[in-house]
């Protein structure tokens, strides 16, 4: 038997790769779910109209997310915390200056995620990597055979395949369609400036197929899709249960044992508290970066040993449209990402910038509302018009110009939990390449069709944008806290990391996408005993 850890993204795709081997396999995870009771709210709405959805119901929904001026401290899920729940009780950490956290939620992080996919390009990881970007390619390709993609072939294409053969668009927001007729009227002087743009791609369900219905732009994505559209591993799962995938989802893994013909995982049960211990051939681990890091450090039994933990700088910066494209808060749309920008400048930055371009949703009236308190009201209704001509960016940096996160495991007393203790380090290079991406922006102002607000530039703690990896980074020969190109850290054959703990460097083009390629090479590779 194979046992996978973790059931987000990373992990389903492993065990689907070792699945297709003939494998027999185990997945355990620690299985948090939504609540029944909103589960049922959520199977009632779908058997119904949107128009007779209830006011009161949508409305706790939405006041449940805070929004600031900085972003949305903690997304939920139709109204649920539950992604981040037991999390310091089971797996304690502690953050000095950065916003990282695990998840102990069946489905891992994808059951919030913004699904924005975009693959690697060989500039970005070429001088990091043990491995290229054709290595990763029939990967990604196997990725959507699983994961739905929502995009169009165009010109972000040359760069970044879509590797997908079915990929039915979403439809665009008015504010978006009026900004991509500008950007493509000035696609000369956009290229000539390093800029590449296009429609987002989304891991989203678009239209009706064989699973279901599309999407009916309701416009609750950030809330959690009442339809559940959104790509959650969490579908793989089940499929994969389904086909004869063991599944155990209430089992913390607390470490791993190697031995010489097998791997003894010590577990601990998160309802009960009950210890166990299971024996497998091989284990993959897929706990996300900081619950596998966690795992391998008390493996190796490394407490007091800091490991850098690489991340891709997350930042939001509003743009203003000139005039507003109707009134979008009456429209029917989805909120997810509209559109992306690609930068490749070495006057700009030595790697791809990534960025998102988000047009209305509800969160910004209650940014407003937040950001001024008892004015809020008063603010939000002098700028209802600017309101309506605002539109976010949400941006990345590749890791060589982000901080980086230290992690330190500290064995806890008299039996306690470690406490795994992450503390930013700041990059020297962040500040001014932020600076110089602001100043493209403003110089393309009018190709771009909005201007950025420079001073209302946010730039998130370290972590908090979910973009971080390389605590055991791949290398052709490891050494010490290094994997080789399976993900076998230095000492172990096997036991295998599967997620971003493994990655080089992290690229700014958005995380997912790669952590299941690469996971999907790694179950798909056979090794010897």
């Amino acid at each position: 038997m194979i046992v996978v850890v973790g059931s987000g993204p990373a992990g389903v795709m492993c065990a689907a790769a070792l699945r297709r081997r003939g494998c027999e396999v185990t997945l355990l995870d620690g299985g948090l779910d939504l609540e029944p009771e909103r589960r049922q709210r959520l199977d009632r709405l779908r058997r119904t109209d949107p128009e007779t959805w209830p006011d009161d119901w949508l409305q706790e929904i939405r006041e449940a997310t805070v929004a600031k001026a900085g972003g949305v401290p903690l997304k939920l899920v139709s109204g649920s915390d539950y992604p981040y729940r037991d999390v310091e009780r089971l797996t304690p950490f502690s953050n000095r200056r950065c916003s990282s956290r695990p998840t102990l939620a069946r489905g891992g992080f994808s059951s919030i995620w913004g699904a924005a996919v975009m693959p690697y390009a060989s500039r970005d990881i070429e001088d990091h990597w043990p491995l290229r970007v054709a290595d990763l390619e029939p990967h990604y390709r196997s990725v959507f055979e699983r994961a739905p993609l929502s995009a169009v072939e165009d010109d972000l294409a040359a760069g970044f395949p879509l590797y997908s053969e079915s990929h039915p668009p979403l439809e665009s927001s008015a504010t978006a369609d009026a900004m991509l007729r500008s950007l493509d009227g000035a696609r000369g002087e956009l290229r000539r400036r390093g800029v590449t743009h296009g429609r987002s791609r989304l891991a989203v369900r678009a239209q009706d197929d064989d699973s279901g219905p599309g999407c009916i732009y309701c416009g609750m994505c950030l809330h959690g899709c009442p339809h559940e559209l959104i790509y959650n591993s969490a579908t793989t799962l089940d499929e994969l249960r389904r086909d004869g995938l063991q599944y155990g989802g209430d089992r913390v893994v607390r470490r791993v044992e190697e031995h010489d013909d097998a791997v003894t995982l010590h577990c601990v049960s998160r309802a009960d508290g009950v210890t166990s211990r299971i024996d497998a051939e091989r284990v993959y681990i897929a706990a996300g970066v900081l619950g596998t890091t966690r795992i391998l450090l008390e493996s190796l039994n490394a407490f007091d040993r800091t490991l850098p933990m690489l991340d891709s700088q997350y930042w939001l910066l509003p743009l203003l449209r000139r005039a507003a494209d109707g009134d979008p808060s009456h429209e029917a749309l989805h909120t997810l990402a509209q559109l992306f920008l690609e930068i490749d400048d070495p006057a700009v930055s030595g790697r791809t910038v990534h960025l998102q371009l988000y047009t209305y949703n509800d969160l910004y009236r209650r940014a407003v509302r937040s950001t001024f308190g008892p004015l809020g009201g008063l603010a939000q209704r002098l700028g209802a018009g600017l309101l309506r001509r605002l539109v976010l960016v949400q941006g990345y940096l590749h890791s060589e110009e982000s901080p980086r996160i230290d992690v330190t495991l500290r064995r806890g007393n008299a039996g306690a939990s470690s406490t795994l203790e992450l503390r930013q380090v700041d990059n020297p290079t962040t500040r001014p390449t932020l600076r110089r991406v602001v100043k493209r922006l403003h110089e393309l102002r009018r190709a771009i069709g909005a201007s950025p607000v420079r001073p209302l530039l946010r730039v998130a703690p370290a972590g908090r944008g979910f973009h971080s990896g390389g605590t055991f980074p791949m290398r052709e020969t490891p050494g010490p806290f290094q994997s080789d190109l399976l993900g076998r850290p230095h000492g172990l054959s096997r036991v295998h990391a599967v997620d971003a703990t493994v990655f080089p460097s992290v690229p700014a083009t958005t995380i997912t996408l790669s952590v299941m390629a690469n996971a999907h090479r790694i179950g798909s590779t056979p090794v010897e005993d």
